[in-house]
């Protein structure tokens, strides 16, 4: 049984979209904490960090709906490698948050609920980086391959119709 690549990435995508919505959610208590107990604007670093999933959430909905709903463009040329640069563009924004928040984190004295949401945040963006690196991956060898970006998932079955039964 041949390993179906467009299953693999569909699936790659529904975990992406459940790590953005978590690593949002951890990383808004902690700017949310950061302004009210400094009174001051929160780090660029979970600023960052915030954005990282927002940008993936919007990034999701052409990479899912352009390859399902809109195969015509989805197997152009220019269709392919627009998916492709807003596959390595998101990668490169989760791998730019999870460093540099990692390496703000790293000398300073940090203990408490806030600072553990803020490495689980880290930690789940190192994650998705992998996530979001494992797909870009797959997604340049099927277009080295010269594959379809994402063959349509919802094909409709074939039935067999028989007379006399």
């Amino acid at each position: 049984m041949a390993v179906s690549w467009n299953k693999i990435l569909l699936g790659a995508r529904g975990i992406q979209a459940v790590l953005a919505v978590v690593v949002l959610g951890l990383m808004a208590y902690v700017a949310s904490w950061w302004g009210s107990h400094w009174r001051a604007m929160a780090p660029v670093e979970v600023n960052f960090l915030i954005f990282s999933p927002v940008w993936t959430i919007l990034a999701l909905v052409p990479l899912v709906v352009v390859p399902l709903k809109l195969t015509s463009l989805a197997t152009s040329t220019i269709g392919k490698f627009g998916l492709l640069v807003l596959e390595v563009l998101t990668m490169l924004y989760w791998f730019g948050g999870f460093i540099a928040l990692a390496l703000f984190l790293r000398d300073r004295i940090c203990f408490g609920a806030v600072c553990d949401m803020a490495k689980a945040g880290t930690a789940l963006s190192a994650v998705s980086w992998l996530v979001w690196a494992g797909s870009v991956v797959i997604s340049v060898v099927m277009i080295m391959r010269g594959r379809n970006y994402v063959a349509p998932l919802l094909k409709e079955p074939k039935v067999e119709m028989h007379q006399g039964v």
